[in-house]
């Protein structure tokens, strides 16, 4: 077998794409929904013909197909390795940003009153602004809320990986993490939570994500893939509000109840599709 090497150059650390990194939709995003759905259960690696074919499915031309592959290799999830025929294997570096992703995707998790938060309290020099802006961009792919510019909000059980976070963008030194209870505010909670996260934003999106449900394929495969691709945002920008902070209309338990209803429906026979394309 021959592998392209994982590093970057000069020795650095592999490039490994963040959780959220494609406009939904787009061939980098639908290409990028298949690798983290099938590398996997297909053994880690695929056929450039297999993934070409696949592509197609999705009515991605092959033009079109290579040149979203080649984008996935220069972000570093894939890498060109040669099995008896020219193909690519799932970066082992991806794989836990990946798993990551498997738990928000198929697994939302909505808060009850009853569960603690997460305050993410830093003071970041200037000398480190890069830093600074790379902390909240990550901090607002995890829903986390702005409750000032240096003091944020997020539901407890995503502490593990705020921590994650500020390691990996080197913003450990600079920052505090206190456990709470559920804030006492001057005004309800409805209204701090308003303050705090872009409801209006996040209700467009679910209404968004709806909508798009009518002109899903009829084919199981490619119905299943873009109903991954629309659907993997919200579980990252929507903290999952406890009752007590939500607005009484709150369109998210519908999108949850429709995605899981139809992601039951289409991941057998779309999986059953893929291995009839890979042999």
């Amino acid at each position: 077998m021959v592998s392209e090497a994982a590093a970057a150059p000069g020795g650095a650390d592999p490039v490994v794409p963040d959780d959220i990194d494609a406009r939904p939709g787009s061939t980098a995003s639908l290409l990028r929904t298949v690798v983290g759905l099938y590398l996997r259960e297909l053994g880690g690696w695929i056929s450039a013909s297999a993934l070409v074919a696949l592509a197609a499915d999705l009515g991605i031309p092959e033009a079109q197909a290579r040149t979203g592959v080649a984008r996935l290799k220069q972000k570093g999830l894939l890498l060109a390795e040669r099995q008896g025929a020219v193909g690519y294997s799932l970066n082992p570096a991806a794989v836990p940003m990946l798993e990551r992703g498997d738990r928000r995707i198929f697994a939302m998790r909505e808060m009850t009153d009853a569960d603690r938060w997460c305050l993410v309290s830093f003071s970041i020099p200037e000398s480190a602004r890069s830093v600074r802006h790379q902390l909240r961009r990550r901090l607002q792919w995890i829903g986390a809320g702005v409750v000032s510019a240096a003091l944020w909000i997020c539901p407890g059980h995503l502490q593990g990986e705020v921590e994650q976070i500020l390691d990996e963008v080197g913003a450990r030194q600079w920052a505090t993490l206190f456990p709470a209870e559920t804030p006492s505010t001057a005004g309800t909670l409805q209204e701090a939570a308003r303050a705090w996260w872009d409801l209006d934003s996040l209700r467009a999106e679910h209404l968004a994500f709806q909508a798009s449900l009518a002109s899903l394929p009829t084919a199981p495969f490619p119905a299943y893939v873009r109903l991954i691709d629309v659907w993997r945002v919200l579980p990252y920008v929507d903290p999952g509000l406890p009752p007590s902070m939500r607005p009484d209309d709150w369109p998210g338990a519908r999108s949850v109840e429709e995605f899981t209803r139809l992601s039951s429906e289409l991941r057998a026979p779309a999986l059953a599709h893929v291995r009839a394309v890979t042999g």
